[in-house]
């Protein structure tokens, strides 16, 4: 239970930060989500709440909790905005752009890092994971 409330308390600090910097920046760029996608995020964050504490390594937790304030970040901005979740953050080429939020950045963070620590945890149990139940 300890592990879950550490995540909750880490994903909410994250989206408290992607939504002060999506009230505080100006944005020319908003992307549009149906409620489907709002569904999607908030399955995926319970997901990560529920599952994630399991696994035994700090690292999983964090990236998870990380992931998850993203995702929370997007999924409060899809009710708070409505012309669509605010993307700040812009990066222009000379001919194509890209344009995002924080909430993205710590989403897609998050997922590297809770990923790449389970991948270890997997490597280093690989006799447990081997063994029949």
């Amino acid at each position: 239970m300890h592990r879950r409330l550490e995540l909750i308390a880490i994903a909410l600090v994250f989206a408290t930060i992607d939504l002060s910097y999506k009230l505080a920046t100006p944005a020319d760029y908003h992307h549009a989500r149906s409620r489907f996608a709002a569904l999607a995020i908030a399955g995926v964050v319970l997901g990560l709440i529920v599952f994630v504490p399991r696994v035994p390594s700090r690292a999983a937790v964090l990236g998870a909790a990380v992931a998850a304030g993203g995702a929370l970040g997007n999924l409060v901005s899809l009710f708070v905005w409505q012309q669509g979740v605010p993307d700040p953050l812009v990066l222009q080429g000379a001919t194509r752009g890209i344009a995002f939020n924080l909430a993205d950045v710590f989403a897609f963070t998050g997922d590297l890092l809770l990923l790449s620590a389970v991948l270890v945890h997997g490597v280093r149990q690989r006799e447990r994971l081997r063994q029949r139940a």
